[in-house]
């Protein structure tokens, strides 16, 4: 991956003991010299003050620019001979202290890493916004660029005068800056970390609160201002801090708190300090959308407010605790939202949504521990997964569980104080919690921190002739090449049938460690309908059911009375058919029966993408058109038995778009689109309209010119984005070989762009027709990973890798390519997870062929 220097920790290490960063005065002229916004380059001077504890030392600085004019330390001019982006720029004979100051050009990004540079379609507009997350402000500004060298910052900005420009901190003055230009010039800043300083800059549409004496921003594109529904996302962020500052007990420490939703952005989104980012497309609604799209925004919005504390606040040390920072955010996250919004079921969200996503990823080749040495950059790229996020938070939701809510708090607060402003270690969290909790826990750190993969807790029971147990013990199983047994503190639910429904008649707690764990306390009990271990979610495990509670499950999945112990029974199930213990078409009629009686939308949608799943990856490719047709029916009959207008019935049109495969559901899909049959109340709005069109598209029921012209009725941003996905849907050898130049030529497409061909270009539709690509893949995957952005690189490695193509031939080209030398680590990772994807694919085929 190209681009910036890849910092080791070595490195990072002793350039923290021997520097002291007191401060960055940064200008950045975002104009073309004419008041019009710049393109291209931009230029960015930056006078850095640093103390140095052994003077005469020898050190760099991260400088990736496009040219440097200038560059002067303690007054002297400095030799640009050895400066690189890659290797940055030396220092040598440093004073105790010192003054750097650096001019140069720097380019505009369009990978989404740096200073994003995005032209509205809409009125031609520019926006810019940075996004440093790793170490991508050195694309930037000149800086020692490494989360513990923690300094002030003052900002100022020249850009075009009908332009707002945001930053960390409140604007301190503006001021005429030649014709049609201003600068903008801002408040000095507390300390943080380069990572987390952030400008953004552009004819932005902004709507201002105020609450609890922090002012409070949201701003989006002009051409997006229709859509922004400013007080919805007031009201989450309110919530979000009153229930922060109660339970953290310390303030939000800036006086503003600015959120933007911006475009084309390659996350979710990112916690600048008080200046978020968000992206646009995943969070401003142009058309209708379900409580599903409105939590996963709320959660994101809490997420990124949590980390003011934990990150930005508190920052860790070094990316080793990258884990922490993330996990920290997405538990309270979850918890904030469970407690303080109208999203009380967001722990069966975090369950069905989040969580498999760890489990999926800590089953792979690449498993690590939660806590792992980084030993550089890259390694960090690519760490950003289910391990570090769901896995995590699962870690400290079990962590809550061991010591409890308020010695947890008290530990969290003595932690917060203690650190505040400054950089610290989970060790330094773990001091805290000991203190308050009295309990030890290095033990359960290491445990559930310092080892890989997952266990599974399945029960063994007996039960007598009188109804009742004569044993219970719970099982706990480790894979052979991680027998990591684990302490699990579960609660275990008792759930018996009353009619048409599943009702708990008792919650026990229990800690379930080793081999096996009796649990005393349901001996001589009856026997119920069903047993669920880690009722509640408290840990982190897979489940397995007894027969008689699978057998209950299998009939009544849907009569439970709350969301959790459902997404907890649906999760079981999936993991069955991921581990080839269910066939796919078992886990679809499960789907089949088990769905028309849920009520909670973000279980129905998480559970629906699965099954699509199931059908796609690891039902027998002789049965999945049944599949498919089975799931077709599913979505028609409750679409018909919705409500028209609901987001219920916008779930379910959704799903029979995923569904379709034949020339009659194409034909119904075709009726929609035009209008000439649509169910009543179905609101076919833009981003409907688009869905459809590109399974039209997909199924060969669509022309490139229908294409154009849906473009030229929505010529926006997330027009062209969508446009892109279908013309790549288009099921030629043409367009696929149109595609595929244009996604590995020298000329890197706009991440946007290369992120909607990449989407576009393999089908689960179009297996066939993309097979030939399997191969060329191996061929090109090293080149397109050198010369692009990091982003980018990930995003090709692992969409274009040949996924839907399930075979041994493919498992062969992967370990062909894994044999070779000199591929960089981070890339020999993703290729070997796309592997184990095919692998565990086959064998659930295999399982599901065995089940005909």
């Amino acid at each position: 991956m190209a681009g910036v220097h890849n910092l080791t920790q070595v490195e990072a290490a002793e350039r923290s003991r021997l520097l002291e960063v007191t401060g960055y005065d940064i200008t950045l002229d975002l104009t073309d010299g004419h008041g019009n916004p710049g393109s291209g380059t931009f230029r960015s001077t930056t006078v850095v003050t640093f103390r140095c504890t052994e003077p005469g030392a020898s050190t760099f600085v991260e400088a990736a620019a496009a040219s440097i004019h200038s560059a002067t330390l303690n007054g002297e001019p400095l030799n640009l001979g050895g400066w690189s982006p890659e290797t940055g720029l030396p220092l040598s004979g440093l004073a105790a202290e010192n003054v750097l100051e650096v001019s140069g050009d720097f380019k505009y990004s369009a990978s989404g890493q740096g200073l994003q540079r995005s032209q509205d379609p809409v009125d031609e507009e520019i926006y810019l916004y940075t996004q440093f997350e790793t170490a991508d402000a050195q694309r930037a500004y000149v800086c020692f660029d490494q989360p513990d060298l923690k300094s002030v910052f003052t900002w100022h900005a020249t850009v075009p005068a009908h332009w707002k420009v945001v930053s960390n901190m409140p604007v301190d003055s503006e001021e005429e800056s030649g014709a049609g230009a201003k600068t903008v010039h801002f408040t000095t800043s507390p300390k943080m970390s380069t990572y987390i300083t952030a400008i953004c800059a552009g004819p932005y549409h902004e709507v201002r609160d105020s609450h609890d004496g922090i002012e409070l921003g949201v701003f989006c594109r002009a051409s997006m201002a229709q859509y922004l529904d400013a007080d919805d996302l007031f009201l989450v962020t309110k919530q979000g801090f009153d229930f922060f500052h109660e339970k953290f007990g310390i303030r939000y420490p800036l006086p503003k708190y600015d959120q933007l939703w911006v475009p084309d952005f390659n996350a979710g989104a990112m916690e600048n300090f008080g200046c978020v980012t968000h992206a646009e497309a995943h969070y401003i609604f142009r058309s209708q959308v379900t409580d599903y799209e409105y939590e996963q925004r709320a959660n994101t919005i809490l997420h990124e407010l949590a980390h003011m504390w934990f990150g930005d606040l508190v920052t860790m040390r070094w990316w080793n605790d990258l884990w922490l920072n993330e996990s920290f955010a997405e538990w309270a996250s979850h918890w904030c939202n469970t407690e303080a919004t109208r999203f009380g079921d967001a722990w069966s969200t975090f369950l069905s949504i989040r969580k498999a996503w760890g489990y999926r990823q800590d089953q792979l080749s690449s498993t690590h521990p939660v806590y792992c040495e980084m030993p550089d950059l890259e390694a960090v790229e690519v760490n950003f997964d289910g391990i570090t996020y769901a896995k995590g938070a699962s870690v400290i939701k079990q962590l809550v569980a061991y010591v409890g809510l308020d010695p947890f708090l008290t530990g969290l607060r003595a932690y917060f104080a203690k650190h505040a402003w400054g950089n610290a270690t989970f060790d330094d969290l773990l001091t805290e919690l000991e203190t308050a909790s009295g309990r030890e826990l290095r033990k359960f750190a290491a445990q559930w921190l310092e080892t890989a993969q997952v266990n599974t807790l399945r029960p063994v029971v007996e039960i007598g002739a009188d109804g009742a147990y004569t044993s219970v013990a719970v099982q706990q199983e480790a894979p052979a090449g991680y027998p990591t047994l684990r302490t699990h503190r579960v609660a275990i639910g008792l759930y018996d049938l009353d009619g048409e429904r599943l009702v708990r008649r008792d919650l026990i707690e229990a800690d379930v460690s080793g081999e096996s764990t009796e649990i005393t306390a349901l001996t001589g009990v009856r026997a119920p309908d069903l047993l669920l271990l880690n009722d509640e979610d408290l840990t982190y495990a897979k489940l397995r059911l007894d027969e008689r509670s699978l057998n209950s499950l299998v009939q009544h999945i849907g009569k439970f009375g709350s969301s959790l112990p459902r997404a907890l029974s649906w999760a079981a199930a999936w993991d069955m058919l991921r581990d080839a213990e269910m066939a796919s078409r078992d886990y679809v009629a499960l789907v089949c029966a088990g769905l028309p009686a849920e009520t909670d939308i973000n279980l129905a949608t998480a559970t629906l993408r699965q099954a699509a799943t199931a059908l796609a990856s690891f039902a027998d490719p002789e049965w999945a058109p049944q599949g498919w047709a089975q799931l077709g029916r599913l979505a028609e009959e409750r679409l018909a038995a919705s409500e028209p207008g609901s987001g219920w019935q916008l779930t379910w049109a959704r799903a029979f778009v995923t569904a379709a495969r034949t020339p009659e559901q194409a034909a119904v899909l075709r009726g929609w689109l035009s209008g000439d049959a649509r169910p009543e109340g179905l609101v076919v709005d833009t981003e409907l309209r688009w869905s459809l069109l590109q399974a039209l598209a997909a199924l060969g029921a669509a022309a490139e010119s229908e294409i154009d012209d849906e473009l030229a009725a929505d010529k926006t941003a997330s027009g062209e984005r969508e446009a892109a996905i279908a013309r790549a849907l288009l099921p030629t050898a043409e367009s696929k070989a149109r595609v595929w130049a244009d996604l590995t030529g020298p000329a890197a497409p706009p991440n946007w762009l290369n992120r909607s061909l990449l989407i576009g270009f393999q089908s689960t539709r179009q297996v066939d027709l993309t097979a030939p690509y399997a191969a060329k893949f191996f061929d090109v995957v090293a080149d397109v990973w050198a010369r692009s952005d990091s982003e980018p690189a990930q995003e090709f490695a692992t969409m274009a890798y040949p996924v839907y193509q399930i075979s041994e031939e493919t498992v062969a080209l992967t370990e062909a390519w894994l044999a070779r030398e000199g591929h960089p680590a981070s890339l020999r990772r993703l290729v070997a997870e796309g592997r184990d994807g095919v692998l565990r694919a086959l064998k659930a085929r295999a399982k599901d062929r065995a089940a005909n």
